[in-house]
């Protein structure tokens, strides 16, 4: 069993008030908070999605999962973020954000019909 290495940044305090914020509802630390959002940054980064797309697409990928039962869920965010990752690699997420995009696409081009 390999330990993770660490290692120090300094960020503004604004940031980690922010994170502070945003884990204790979540129950994690400031640490997996931020290391949260930087996994996300880089899913939003290399896929090119808006931040809404990326969430939209994420969230629906781990219902879909959850309603298969193939994975089971995520018991911390070191096993969330290693979930995101893998499927990362897999080109399974970057597959379901590509078709969330496409069906917004559609969404938005199909005109609504009045009552």
């Amino acid at each position: 069993m390999s330990a993770t290495a660490f290692s120090s940044v300094k960020l503004p305090a604004h940031l980690v008030e922010q994170a502070r914020q945003a884990a204790q509802p979540m129950r994690r630390s400031v640490a997996s908070q931020i290391e949260y959002w930087a996994t996300l940054g880089q899913i939003v980064e290399h896929t090119g999605l808006s931040v809404q797309e990326a969430r939209s697409a994420i969230e629906q990928y781990e219902a879909a999962a959850a309603r298969t039962a193939t994975l089971a869920a995520p018991t911390s965010v070191d096993a969330l973020t290693a979930r995101l990752l893998a499927a990362q690699t897999r080109g399974t997420l970057a597959q379901r954000v590509r078709e969330v995009v496409l069906e917004n696409q559609a969404k938005a081009a199909t005109p609504v019909a009045s009552h």
